[in-house]
């Protein structure tokens, strides 16, 4: 149909292009590469709203250029565009997977949703003032500055966005409306007319000219503006008594000269009546002509066109900047809710308004039934509306409010009608705030880990378990309250409830208030496992645990035990098992000079074993071996624990290894066959060997760089010694590296522990390398050096304000090392030679400056996926 209208003339008789400043522009080439980025919550620069009511999405913009897509249950993707601006107008190609975006530099880009991409972009030469997508096609009309209205198609198949030779021109425009050409208003207002197959669209211009084109027949069938207005005797129609609204046909000379149109929008399902809002704060309801009315211009002079709605007597008064509307079902007589933000006195306190509206006999006896006003939680930035579907089909719609900073609100018919009988306006119990299934700030994150399971384990097959049945059982739903969150578009990267589904990848974050949640981290979407709480251990039958709910500062995860150690900031360290079933168990309290033992009874699932409060300093990290049994914690105060996980017991406790008494920075623990050879010659090492059992060293380096080596089951010195640097630095993190791979990176599930250690070391260990990372600094030294206390240096680097560290695996190969520095910097470096592979920056993948203490909860798997926390106040990405 609409490729009929626009192109039954081949290149109609108003084609020709205007020559000066009116060029429809030309194609740029396509070949931008924006990022896809797991992004929960929305964005706090969040400034626009687009939705699609069929694929029930909804996409947010923001003021950086990120476009954030919501859809059903935990569906959400980031779409970022090369260049950092914002837009001004967001919408969907309506059920065709496209998203259309304008930015303040006039670029038009489609985005195809299902690639995640741009699928074509053109420049436009004008400054854009209105975009309009005609539903259900690939057809968009855009008007620009100069008066001008051009149609867009975009072809899916070619995957081009082309701009059509038809255009309405200003020049007949300017004819019927008695203006002058050369100073020809510009568009603020595109809108096809509902019922007339395309064949007309409504062109508002800003100075108050409202015009009906005929696309089919080429001419005007309508001219409104102020001149048009017709003066009647004042006839004030009833308004509620709470409200200082005035609702009228009555219009003053003074509406008469230029008002600026700054919103409008369809008030009918007919397109008979136009709401259009003012620059002034006033909004009026137009009486149009529809496509199946007889003698059109006679029929409109006949009766009255315009009623007005003034929402305040003051003379200044905010413009009406979005204006909505939807139909209203509550009763029986002609109506409509319109939903419009601005109006307002200045000055006084802003709301969205909601107005209930009745003309029982035409236009002229339009009334106010009721209204409600809401007060947004921060700023106001947009709002759309949703019609209800499913099982939450009632004729009615959802109201989806965006305020700053980054906050999306949603309200249903129930929540509105609520706040109508409220004397104060305060938020209903059926709206709801969309949040992300990972908390930041209520509760508020201490620290993270991110973690791999192997697929083929006991542990993977008891985690996918659990989270298909949870799914199954109770969906998570991202909106706090009772009902379901009403977007239900959007298709998962992979669902839960496959049979053969696997995790391999979990989320951990520990909160102040001493609580733990892992996820199933394997794909994108989120999903929580378990939450463990502080009460687990906290309230045991007749004792008191002082300093149980203290903030988490430490976390680890042991696959080949299923479990899962916490540290907290008063000195406790607490042992979970996260498999367990239901039954009577000892739950052991070690102290620094005691152990007791206690019987509880322990539901299927997360179980406490043990709960470990050495002394009050903070732990600062938490390291097991590789299969679980030993576990150790180094705190704030430079000391180091080992704790014998099977026995719950303290093998050892050193003194502070820092001569300063600063923090453990970094642990290491190493087993191998044949260790007495590493030793050998070391310099502390002449009266002692490794005990018989598990056999191995301990690496510990505090955040002063000093450097000590420990027996692994006893505690003994086998060397120590400060490292020297060119200038002081804080120690950051420390790797032990083989000859072409880091040890730790072969963590896996053996069939037995002789056959862990031939292939977790072999006879590899003379060859053995350790890298100590600094914030200005990377030493390479060889590990029998650092054993023996000699330290010989193989390589250095200087780097720049490095934070934080992590090794990943690049290939079978080979590894790297990434680096975040402060700078907002993110280099990959060689971890035998250290240089830098590659480098990229916050501000270019994530539109993120460095912020402090980022370093503190940032984690990593060792496969290269990376987990940052950025925190705003009341908003929060991840």
């Amino acid at each position: 149909m609409f490729a009929k209208i626009f192109h039954k003339h081949g290149i109609s008789s108003h084609s020709k292009k205007p020559k000066k400043n009116d060029s429809g522009g030309s194609l740029m080439s396509a070949n931008l590469n924006p990022r896809l980025t797991v992004h929960y919550g929305i964005p706090a620069t969040a400034s626009i709203l687009a939705c699609d009511l069929i694929q029930r999405l909804v996409a947010v913009g923001t003021l950086d250029g990120r476009i954030k897509v919501i859809g059903g249950e935990y569906v959400e993707a980031l779409l970022v565009s090369p260049k950092h601006i914002p837009f001004k107008n967001l919408e969907f190609l309506q059920n065709q997977g496209f998203l259309v975006s304008v930015s303040n530099e006039n670029e038009i880009q489609v985005w195809d949703l299902g690639q995640r991409q741009v699928a074509s972009s053109i420049k436009w030469e004008s400054n854009i003032t209105a975009f309009k997508a005609i539903h259900g096609t690939s057809y968009m009309y855009l008007g620009d500055e100069h008066g001008m209205v051009y149609v867009l198609k975009y072809d899916a198949d070619q995957r081009k966005l082309t701009n059509l030779p038809y255009y309405v021109p200003r020049n007949v425009i300017a004819e019927e409306a008695g203006i002058s050409s050369p100073n020809h208003p510009s568009v603020v207002g595109v809108l096809p007319q509902p019922c007339s197959q395309g064949n007309r669209v409504l062109i508002a211009y800003v100075n108050g000219l409202i015009v009906i084109w005929d696309v089919s027949d080429d001419k005007v069938v309508l001219v409104r503006g102020n001149k048009h207005l017709q003066l009647q005797g004042e006839t004030a129609s009833g308004s509620p008594e709470n409200k200082n609204l005035e609702v009228s046909d009555c219009v003053s000379e003074s509406d008469k000269v230029e008002k600026e149109i700054s919103s409008l929008c369809w008030a009918s399902n007919d397109g008979s009546i136009l709401a259009v809002g003012y620059a002034d704060g006033d909004i009026m309801f137009w009486a149009v002509p529809t496509a199946t009315s007889k003698n059109n211009q006679q029929a409109s002079k006949s009766h009255k066109n315009v009623v007005k709605l003034q929402l305040s007597s003051g003379e200044k008064r905010l413009p009406v900047i979005v204006l909505h509307w939807s139909e209203n079902q509550s009763h029986s007589a002609r109506g409509c809710k319109i939903f419009f933000y601005g109006g307002d006195q200045i000055g006084f306190k802003e709301t969205l308004t909601i107005l209930d509206l009745e003309w029982p006999s035409g236009i002229e006896s339009l009334k106010c039934v009721s209204h409600v006003d809401i007060t947004p939680n921060g700023s106001f930035a947009d709002m759309v509306l949703f019609p209800t579907v499913g099982e939450m089909e009632n004729g009615g719609s959802l109201l989806f409010v965006l305020t700053n900073p980054g906050q999306l609100l949603v309200y249903d018919d129930a929540c509105l009608a609520a706040f109508n009988s409220q004397d104060e306006k305060k938020p209903c119990a059926s709206s709801g705030q969309y949040v992300m299934p990972i908390p930041i700030v209520a509760p508020c994150m201490t620290m993270s880990k991110l973690s791999l399971v192997d697929r083929d384990g006991e542990f993977s097959k008891a985690l996918s378990k659990i989270v298909s049945t949870a799914k199954l059982k109770a969906p998570h739903t991202p909106i706090r309250s009772s009902k379901k969150w009403p977007l239900t578009g959007g298709i998962p990267s992979r669902l839960p409830e496959a049979a053969d589904y696997e995790v391999e990848r979990v989320y951990m974050a520990g909160y102040q208030d001493g609580s733990v949640r892992m996820w199933d981290a394997t794909y994108p979407a989120l999903s929580l496992i378990f939450v463990l709480g502080a009460e687990i251990y906290g309230k045991v039958p007749g004792i008191d645990i002082a300093g149980a709910s203290a903030p988490v500062s430490a976390l680890e995860i042991c696959s080949f035990t299923q479990s899962v150690a916490i540290g907290n900031e008063c000195g406790m360290v607490c042992l979970f098992k996260l498999t367990g079933t239901s039954n009577e168990m000892s739950f052991n309290i070690v102290t620094e000079t005691e152990k007791k033992v206690h019987t509880l009874h322990q539901a299927d699932g997360p179980q406490c074993m043990a709960l470990f409060s050495l002394f009050s300093s903070p732990v600062c990290l938490l390291q097991s071996t590789e299969f679980g049994n030993r576990l150790a914690v180094g705190f704030k105060c430079g000391r180091v624990a080992m704790l014998d996980v099977g026995t719950s017991s303290v093998l050892f406790i050193t003194d502070s290894l820092s001569r300063s008494n600063c923090s453990v920075s970094s642990l290491a623990m190493i087993s191998f066959t044949d260790t007495n050879t590493l030793i050998n010659n070391s310099k502390e090492s002449t009266s002692m060997s490794l005990n018989d059992g598990e056999k191995g060293l301990v690496f510990i380096m505090t955040r002063d760089a000093y450097l000590a080596v420990l027996d692994g089951r006893t505690g003994h010195m086998v060397s120590s010694q400060s490292i020297p640097q060119k200038k002081e630095s804080s120690a950051i993190s420390m790797y032990i590296l083989g000859k072409s791979f880091l040890l730790w990176i072969r963590k896996v599930e053996p069939k037995s522990e002789t056959a862990a250690q031939v292939a977790y070391l072999g006879q590899r260990s003379k060859s053995l390398l350790i890298l100590l990372c600094f914030e200005d600094a990377l030493h390479l030294h060889s590990l029998k050096s650092v054993i023996k206390g000699t330290c010989d240096s193989i390589r250095e680097v200087n780097l720049k304000q490095c934070c934080w560290t992590s090794a990943i695996k690049i290939d079978d190969k080979e590894c790297g090392l990434v680096l975040l520095c402060r700078t907002g910097i993110i280099e990959i470096r060689s971890l035998t030679k250290l240089e830098v592979m590659g480098q990229c920056s916050l501000m270019t993948i994530l539109r993120w400056n460095f912020t402090a203490n980022m370093e503190k909860m940032a984690c990593s798997s060792n496969r290269g996926q990376i987990v940052l926390v950025r925190v705003f106040p009341h908003f929060f990405s991840l």
